[in-house]
């Protein structure tokens, strides 16, 4: 991990990049048969192919789709049920519970609503709650700008500037808005980096088609920009342009609204 704290996260993000580049599965290559069921009857519910209070298949059923032992179902299962997502009731089975149990600011959650086929209504509560809190943040982060190394934010402009790959681009990007939230000091902010990954995840998935970018010096301006209003101590300017920079890459969504 580098001295900045953000090689593990930065890695775990190109690697889900690299699998939709491959044509690969979107949700990242399970590393052992729990994590894989998990993926798997997460990735349906959130699709609709179980709605809500309808039940999900019996564990003997559930062996037999993915070829695992029952011990692999129970531990999916408990995971889905942490996450919110399903409830498991004595001699009535296990049923998917309504949307608004789910927790939503849970990765895998996230990144399965951001492989859906229609996820337009998932993009607009995504980059609504990115903007009540991350101009926010921004202005938080230039009230301590010295909380940042010297030119830091600069070299993942710098990065983003010379991409050469829209892998190398978002992994940037990414690095860029979690230093801004780690420059807050807050740790629930934070936190929320997850749904910051997941916007910017949404965005590679949406654009993986478009030749590699007319708007690649044009985003990597406006955070060189955002930067210099960081480190300058700049609230106010800091604030408008994070605001500025999110509604631009929501405009850059291939959606019929």
């Amino acid at each position: 991990m580098g001295i900045d704290g953000t090689q593990k996260g930065g890695d775990w993000f190109r690697r889900a990049l690299m699998n939709v580049v491959n044509g690969e599965a979107r949700q990242e290559r399970a590393s052992n048969h729990t994590t894989f069921v998990v993926g798997q009857l997460g990735q349906a519910i959130v699709a609709g192919e179980y709605p809500r209070e309808t039940m999900i298949p019996l564990d003997p059923d559930i062996c037999e789709m993915f070829g695992v032992s029952r011990t692999v179902v129970r531990e999916a299962k408990k995971t889905l049920i942490a996450k919110g997502m399903i409830q498991s009731r004595a001699k009535v089975g296990t049923h998917v519970r309504d949307p608004e149990h789910w927790n939503m600011f849970d990765k895998d959650v996230l990144l399965w609503h951001a492989s859906l086929k229609t996820p337009e209504q998932f993009y607009r509560e995504l980059f609504d709650i990115r903007l009540i809190f991350e101009p926010a943040a921004a202005a938080k982060a230039a009230e301590k700008s010295n909380a940042l190394p010297p030119g830091l934010l600069s070299d993942y402009c710098d990065r983003m500037e010379q991409a050469t790959s829209r892998t190398d681009f978002a992994v940037a990007d990414y690095e860029f808005h979690k230093q801004v939230l780690r420059a807050t000091g807050n740790r629930f902010l934070l936190s929320l980096g997850d749904l910051v990954q997941t916007a910017l995840y949404s965005l590679f998935i949406a654009q993986k088609d478009v030749d590699f970018d007319e708007n690649q010096s044009i985003v990597a301006d406006r955070h060189r920009q955002m930067a210099n209003a960081i480190m300058s101590g700049q609230p106010s300017e800091a604030r408008r342009l994070m605001t500025e920079i999110i509604e631009h890459s929501f405009a850059r969504l291939p959606m019929t609204l």
